[in-house]
């Protein structure tokens, strides 16, 4: 996804049973940007919306705890903000084994901007626009965790178009641009698109 309000706007249309699922929350890569104010806007709406979700930050946990935390729940939902400290801590925590294991149990992955850049096969596209001017704290090996087989770039105006073409032409990957109204799916191999 490009950013949260899809998430809790359209997501629980588009994920079957979705009102009785346990969904993880992690809300790590907010803890990397300057104001993390928008994480709290974004949990009062997931209260008002009555979601059964746990806030769980991956920062400072071993892979057994985590696995722990997130073995019971349905659906991991891995919030936006700083795409390279969000990284770090996943190769810290372990997160990086313990997602592909509750995969392989069925529980869905979804993630929005830095949640969904850290889903593709590397997070070279967090570089691609220099006005964030984001810390990369230590990051330099962009390898993610390639559970999606595009690149995603979220956030994605018609206006950036001329300065991505050149990053799009040189990637190793297919890029998708979304725009921050849109979502990617991946079901059963297939690949679907809303908004």
């Amino acid at each position: 996804m490009s950013n949260g309000e899809f998430f809790t706007e359209k997501v629980p249309q588009l994920v079957e049973n979705f009102s009785k699922m346990k969904i993880a929350y992690i809300n790590t890569a907010t803890k990397g940007m300057p104001d993390p104010s928008a994480l709290d806007r974004h949990i009062e709406r997931m209260k008002e919306l009555d979601f059964n979700f746990e806030v769980i930050d991956i920062a400072d946990k071993n892979e057994d705890e985590l696995f722990e935390q997130l073995k019971t729940k349905d659906l991991i939902y891995v919030q936006g903000g700083n795409t390279f400290y969000l990284l770090k801590c996943i190769r810290e925590s372990g997160f990086d084994k313990v997602i592909k294991k509750l995969l392989q149990k069925g529980i869905i992955y979804t993630g929005a901007s830095a949640g969904a850049y850290v889903a593709c096969p590397t997070i070279e596209m967090a570089t691609w626009n220099d006005s964030q001017h984001f810390d990369r704290f230590g990051i330099t090996d962009f390898t993610a965790l390639g559970l999606f087989p595009s690149l995603i770039k979220a956030h994605f105006t018609e206006d950036q178009r001329p300065v991505l073409d050149s990053y799009i032409n040189n990637s190793h990957y297919k890029v998708e641009l979304l725009a921050d109204n849109e979502a990617l799916m991946i079901k059963n191999g297939k690949i679907t698109k809303f908004n």
